[in-house]
């Protein structure tokens, strides 16, 4: 299982080529998580929480929302950049649910590299998979201070 502790420096981005691996993630879905990022996104839907709701709508169990999930993306790719690096923008599109009990595993790499005057910029695309399949893809575009200017 790969660590869900991130690093406490940041990456240079001078460091950082394009076809770098990003450090993979591994985070275990449990009922907890779901109900908890359901609520700390004020997302209060019955399919987020409610069990036997999420049967009657065809659903075999409560499943995570998409809010957790973005959440879940940024922690993935702040444990690889580190925390100064700032993420720009995150564009994802979800495939098949989340449920408890199941593991999901964040991979990616570095796909492009743009210098913006004093900071850099990388884009990252990336997939969190579970049993199931692709529960999430995407890129990242995330903003480094240029590493002569630290």
């Amino acid at each position: 299982m790969t660590s869900t502790l991130g690093r406490t420096d940041t990456l240079a981005w001078d460091s950082i080529s394009v076809g770098d691996e990003v450090t993979p993630l591994e985070v275990p879905v449990t009922t907890t998580l779901i109900v908890a990022g359901a609520i700390a996104s004020r997302d209060y839907m019955p399919v987020h929480h409610d069990r036997d709701f999420a049967n009657t709508q065809g659903s075999k169990d409560i499943f995570m929302n998409i809010l957790t999930t973005n959440g879940l993306c940024v922690k993935f790719l702040h444990n690889w950049a580190g925390p100064e690096a700032m993420v720009k923008k995150l564009s994802i599109r979800l495939g098949v649910p989340a449920y408890p009990n199941d593991t999901l595993r964040f991979t990616g790499s570095v796909t492009d590299k743009i210098p913006v005057d004093d900071d850099g910029l990388v884009e990252v695309t990336f997939k969190g998979t579970n049993s199931l399949g692709d529960h999430v893809s995407g890129t990242a575009l995330l903003s480094f201070l240029d590493g002569a200017k630290r």
